[in-house]
């Protein structure tokens, strides 16, 4: 009797524990977590003012091209920080990407949202002291600069979500973003936007699927193109985003 009681509290504590980590995945993936993603558009408003994006259909190839741009090339950097979240795979994924991102203004909203996402968390997740020890001890140091991916992947980790969860989740976003993005620069409605993230679920499925659980040397470009106009953001002669 004694040792049913005993397994069913302990089953019992193991969905209690599943249940908080589900909480902890959706204050991950909220809006309102001020990371600063909704201020950068991932290229998207240098795209319509380049006439790259002039229509929704366009956007919706936009988004596709982004979302697999994001797998290949970021994917990775989640998928190994997740993996590994300690402090030297972390230092070295940063610096490691850092090294890869050639364009100047994917780089520094990069490095923006990581930051924030590396403050919010040691201020959020105050049981685990690592993250504000992290953040204190590299704040300012010059031997990281904090780029997004990383921090995603590593704090993921550490709050114990496993790497399929984290990277869906940093697609997730990316596809969150950009359409948020598109809907504020009056390219699709509110209802148009909603229904669109719906139809390409699929396709972000199908992204995760195709670039996940990959080392960083095999990180690349698939759209070269989206980084060339994502680079012509800071020339625009009058902006909405960072990015």
């Amino acid at each position: 009797m004694d040792s049913e009681m005993g397994s069913d509290e302990t089953q019992d504590n193991l969905a209690s524990k599943d249940h908080t980590l589900q909480w902890t995945q959706w204050q991950l993936l909220d809006s309102v977590l001020p990371t600063g993603g909704f201020a950068h558009s991932y290229g998207l408003e240098s795209a319509i003012q380049s006439r790259v994006v002039t229509g929704p259909e366009d956007l919706k190839d936009y988004v596709f091209q982004v979302l697999d741009n994001t797998g290949s090339l970021l994917l990775p950097f989640v998928y190994e920080a997740n993996r590994s979240p300690s402090v030297e795979t972390w230092t070295n994924l940063d610096r490691t990407l850092n090294a890869t991102l050639t364009n100047e203004v994917s780089r520094k909203a990069s490095i923006a949202q990581g930051s924030a996402l590396l403050r919010v968390a040691a201020s959020v997740f105050s049981e685990i002291p690592s993250l504000k020890k992290m953040r204190d001890s590299y704040l300012g140091s010059g031997e990281v600069v904090f780029h997004h991916a990383p921090v995603f992947g590593l704090v993921c980790g550490l709050v114990g979500i496993d790497s399929g969860t984290a990277q869906r989740g940093y697609v997730f976003m990316t596809m969150r973003d950009v359409i948020s993005a598109a809907t504020r620069l009056n390219l699709v409605g509110p209802m148009g936007a909603a229904v669109l993230q719906h139809e390409i679920v699929g396709v972000a499925e199908r992204v995760v699927e195709k670039w996940m659980d990959r080392p960083v040397e095999y990180a690349c470009q698939t759209c070269p193109l989206l980084d060339t106009v994502q680079g012509c953001h800071a020339y625009l002669f009058s902006r909405l985003f960072c990015s």
